[in-house]
């Protein structure tokens, strides 16, 4: 079920389809399966304050309080990106959701933690993942960002929301300005050839990256462990992890990250 878009003025401003969902039981789910209707164009829009059976990184169920979040959607049709630039989406969709943040939270320490979880004062509001359809015509990103979450609702003690940060979320305003600097990236993107440096993405995505400079633990796919310094992301996205005593750093394409405390 869908009710009016009409609290979202913004939003639908900036996008050509803006969906509210009373209730899903996963936005990304619901977007990946309505992206082959020719009705969904670029940018289309689905969100709700009541996810059921929302999923994250590593298949981890992301469920909360009816009214305590906000998970949102995105279709992207980016047919004219190389696949082997696509791995940037992701990251341009980081850096544009950690920007939204900030503009809001103007007095907090936002930042990213590669690739694109959002981070306040070193714990997490925001959480991304990206799908792609079928035939790789489209990509949806899926964001869950804890908006009116209460202390004792958090999932973790590493988690925090604009309610627990003192702070009202706008969340039309944050869902435009998310979007317009979503789709200016990948615009960019798209137009260098997939070329991340040469479309200034790499820049801004390194610019608001907290992890870099930090020390890490890195859990790999394989089940290995890459302890080390986060030094870089290179050309390609991938996050650079030099180890004590290593000449060249290990590239790193995927796999959780903890930033440790000394």
């Amino acid at each position: 079920m869908t009710i009016p878009a009409n609290g979202y003025p913004l939003t639908a401003a900036v996008s050509p389809r803006v969906q509210v969902a009373e209730h899903t039981g996963s936005t990304n789910a619901d977007l990946v399966v309505a992206a082959s209707a020719e009705e969904y164009p670029h940018l289309s829009v689905l969100l709700t304050t009541d996810q059921r059976s929302g999923r994250g990184r590593l298949d981890r169920r992301w469920e909360t309080p009816p009214g305590s979040a906000l998970a949102v959607s995105v279709l992207l049709r980016v047919g004219e990106l190389p696949l082997d630039a696509r791995g940037w989406i992701p990251l341009a969709a980081g850096w544009a959701m950690t920007e939204a943040i900030r503009a809001q939270l103007t007095d907090q320490d936002v930042a990213l933690k590669w690739p694109n979880d959002v981070l306040v004062g070193g714990r997490k509001i925001c959480g991304i993942l990206a799908e792609a359809t079928l035939d790789f015509a489209a990509v949806v990103v899926g964001s869950g960002i804890n908006t009116a979450m209460a202390p004792e609702q958090l999932p973790v003690e590493t988690a925090t929301s604009f309610a627990v940060e003192g702070e009202v979320c706008d969340e039309d305003r944050l869902m435009a300005d998310y979007l317009v600097r979503l789709d200016r990236a990948l615009t960019a993107l798209i137009a260098a050839g997939g070329d991340a440096v040469a479309s200034g993405l790499h820049a801004d995505v390194v610019g608001v990256c907290g992890t870099l400079g930090r020390a890490v633990r890195v859990s790999l796919p394989d089940g290995s462990v890459l302890e080390g310094t986060a030094t870089g992301i290179d050309a390609e996205g991938r996050l650079q992890v030099t180890r004590a005593g290593a000449a060249d750093p290990a590239a790193v394409s995927a796999g959780d990250i903890v930033h440790l405390r000394f």
